[in-house]
């Protein structure tokens, strides 16, 4: 008796199927509950296992060298390939105005 590869082939029952709550191939047949969402819980189901990990590496953290970029082109509104407006100078007020 074997419990390795040549084994596997024999397997063809369907342990999961799907979910009527959230739609995943997880709902287990014999258990009669999702492994996904929990049904047929109140609640759905969620943790947090990598709450310290997200903290440790997430974005923002190390040299973010397209990011900078990006938040420098959305404070300007994604602008590309334009031609800066010239600016017209402004006239210089007349003589006789400035002496009264």
């Amino acid at each position: 008796m074997t419990k390795g590869t040549s084994s596997f082939g024999k397997r063809h029952n369907k342990t999961h199927t799907l979910c009527r709550r959230c739609g995943g191939r997880c709902y287990h047949i014999q258990k009669q509950t999702c492994a996904r969402c929990g049904y047929p819980a109140k609640r759905m189901r969620k943790y947090n296992w990598s709450e310290k990990a997200c903290r440790r590496r997430t974005q923002g953290i190390g040299r973010m060298k397209h990011l900078k970029k990006v938040f420098r082109r959305f404070r300007n509104g994604f602008r590309e390939g334009g031609v800066a407006k010239k600016v017209k100078a402004v006239a210089p007020a007349p003589a006789s105005a400035a002496a009264k």
